[in-house]
């Protein structure tokens, strides 16, 4: 899907309400597009034209970060050994909902305000089965482990680290110890001889 550039002024614009939105998001401030013009110094039409609802506006805050975990579950599709691709991209995956207060609303919501998330939450979605599955044919992982079983044990981790996890400084150290707790747990045992 191609789009027309925007004008230098416009680009601009677009920048620093993006800006604002991050810094809101980040600060745990539900966003309100009102509140965001105000703050970013530009005209409420101005927030509007480029963004029609909060929806539109987190969720493209989110996109870098959804973009970038697509592109690291793409490249972990090469990598040979199947339960390291799935661990790191697991690993990589928690990482971003400890650190991204965008992730959790954006890949919960049931619906989409923008057809470039659906795109990336499919792939998303896709690449994550894909990984699994690799790792389960190749005995890594328990045979019973389904990709609809990952999104909630990764939203648990995710979660208690949120409400147990000390402070920002700690919670990447938090959540690589209950991801391995959790990788312990779903690793396939071998057959006892």
């Amino acid at each position: 899907m191609t789009t027309t550039p925007l004008r230098k002024d416009a680009a601009r614009n677009w920048d620093r309400i993006v800006a604002v939105a991050r810094t809101l998001v980040d600060q745990g401030t539900p966003l309100q597009l009102n509140d965001v013009a105000r703050r970013a110094h530009l005209g409420v039409g101005t927030v509007y034209r480029h963004f029609s609802t909060p929806e539109a506006l987190l969720e493209t805050v989110a996109t870098p970060r959804l973009e970038a975990l697509v592109a690291h579950g793409e490249q972990a599709l090469s990598d040979t050994d199947p339960g390291r691709a799935l661990e790191g991209f697991l690993t990589r995956t928690v990482e971003a909902q400890v650190t991204d207060a965008a992730l959790a609303p954006v890949t919960a919501a049931p619906a989409d305000a923008l057809p470039r998330t659906t795109e990336l939450k499919n792939s998303l979605w896709s690449v994550g089965t894909a990984l699994l599955d690799r790792a389960r044919e190749a005995g890594t992982v328990r045979v019973d482990l389904t990709s609809a079983d990952l999104v909630p044990l990764m939203c648990g981790i995710a979660h208690a680290v949120n409400v147990h996890g000390g402070p920002p400084a700690h919670r990447i150290t938090t959540a690589h110890r209950y991801l391995a707790t959790l990788l312990g747990g779903l690793r396939a045992t071998p057959p006892h001889g």
